[in-house]
Formats: structure tokens, sequence, C-alpha cells
């Protein structure tokens, strides 16, 4: 089993996995049942993260933005405290 951290590490990367990369959505969206699993992402966002699953080019973020949800999310991705 994965130390704690090193996972954490490796889906933190997951979850940035860069866009329109094969598979990259669903690689994302994988991550980010992760961090909701955690408690660090809410329903909503993960929703939105599911919604984006199957379009590899597609950010998440600014639909997150837009629904104004994830505020905790979104400076967590942006590296706020």
């Amino acid at each position: 089993m994965a130390e704690p951290d090193a996972e954490l590490a490796e889906q933190w990367a997951l979850v940035n996995t860069p866009l329109g990369e094969d598979w990259s959505g669903r690689t994302r969206y994988a991550a980010a049942m992760y961090f909701h699993k955690r408690g660090d992402m809410s329903a909503e966002t993960l929703e939105v993260y599911r919604i984006c699953a199957r379009l590899d080019a597609e950010d998440p973020l600014p639909i997150i933005r837009d629904r104004g949800v994830g505020k905790e999310w979104l400076r967590k991705i942006a590296g706020e405290p």
C-alpha cells in the first residue's frame, strides 16, 4: 500500500493532468473522486469533473467558477492556503 503522502502527491499530479492528453479528462475525474472521498472537494465540484471526464480538452476550473461552487477547491488548486 502506498504511503499517504505519496498517494496524495500522486493524486495531486493526476488531478492536474494537462488538458488535451488522451484520457486526461477521465484521469482528472478519477483523481477528483479521491479528493472528494477525502473531504477536500464538494459533490458539486466533483460533478463538474464528471461532466468533463470525456472531454480531454475541457478545463473544469472555469466551469466550477461559473457555477459558483468549489471555492475552497479553487483556492487549493491555485496553491492558496
